[in-house]
């Protein structure tokens, strides 16, 4: 049976949840927005906040909308105060067995027609549906990075996802003003399957010594259009996000095309994560950002 959706519960108030957060107190849903540290709830709050209103000074949203945004979200440091959610969407960490964790949890606080959905960007929506209690309201939703400027979300069904699910989803999206793609249950889905691989064979590139960081990245900027170069990209990403969906796609697909490249593994055993750790390809310490090799 199909349910209005009106109350969106998002877990996990990183960088993915705030944005996915936002999208939804901007369209009108109701969010309640979940996570273990009320510090990083607050740190949320005031990114969020921080990006509305510079929706407002680019004149794509008025103050009162602004206010009435932030207003619709309510930090939650329980499951507990998700239950009365019409959807609950995790955008926790990509690690399978914390997913699973989140869902082994959250499920008997849940109505039981409550829809649940996961933004992984790389793992099997069948697998996570399976630790559930409700496979065939279970479906992947996977947004884009910064998600508020990003236009794409990823749909994916698992393998006993219903239709009235499918529609539900699709609907919601659509009320988000994003654009679907349809993507099938296998590793990485469509954008990562692409993407990744490329941001790794940069990473070969730098490795083998075929070119320096600013080389790779102007290469890549002035020779085939890209906004930003694949090792800046990486930095984005967060240089751990990028080895764990390699390491999905190359396991999931055991084809050594997709073998994450040593350096890449090196720079996560470093902690040099990318922007979020201040170090990854660049060092982002001082007033401009400094290639790292």
């Amino acid at each position: 049976m199909a349910i209005a959706i009106r109350k969106v519960g998002v877990i996990g108030a990183g960088q993915m949840g705030n944005g996915i957060a936002h999208v939804c107190a901007a369209s009108g849903f109701d969010v309640r927005l979940n996570d273990l540290s009320e510090d990083r709830l607050n740190s949320a709050l005031a990114t969020i906040n921080g990006n509305l209103a510079r929706q407002v000074a680019r004149g794509q949203l008025d103050e009162a909308d602004r206010q009435a945004s932030i207003a619709r979200i309510i930090p939650a440091t329980s499951f507990n105060d998700l239950s009365d959610c019409d959807l609950v969407i995790e955008a926790a960490t990509e690690h399978e067995e914390t997913k699973r964790k989140i869902f082994s949890d959250i499920c008997p606080v849940l109505r039981p027609d409550a829809l649940l959905a996961s933004n992984t960007s790389s793992i099997s929506i069948t697998r996570l549906a399976a630790s559930t209690d409700r496979p065939e309201r279970f479906i992947g939703m996977h947004f884009m990075n910064p998600v508020p400027m990003m236009q794409l979300v990823e749909l994916i069904r698992g393998i006993a996802t219903e239709d009235t699910t499918f529609e539900q989803a699709k609907d919601f999206i659509r009320a988000l003003n994003k654009t679907i793609t349809i993507a099938e249950d296998f590793p990485a889905f469509i954008v990562n399957r692409i993407l990744l691989p490329m941001v790794n064979e940069a990473i070969y590139t730098l490795y083998e010594g075929v070119g320096s960081v600013d080389s790779i990245d102007t290469a890549m900027r002035l020779g085939a259009n890209h906004p930003m170069g694949p090792l800046q990209l990486a930095d984005f990403i967060g240089l751990d996000v990028c080895l764990s969906v390699m390491q999905v796609l190359h396991e999931g697909l055991a084809d050594s095309k997709y073998r994450p490249c040593p350096l890449l593994v090196k720079y996560v055993e470093a902690g040099w994560l990318g922007r979020k750790t201040q170090r990854g390809f660049y060092d982002y310490r001082g007033e401009k950002p400094l290639p790292t090799r």
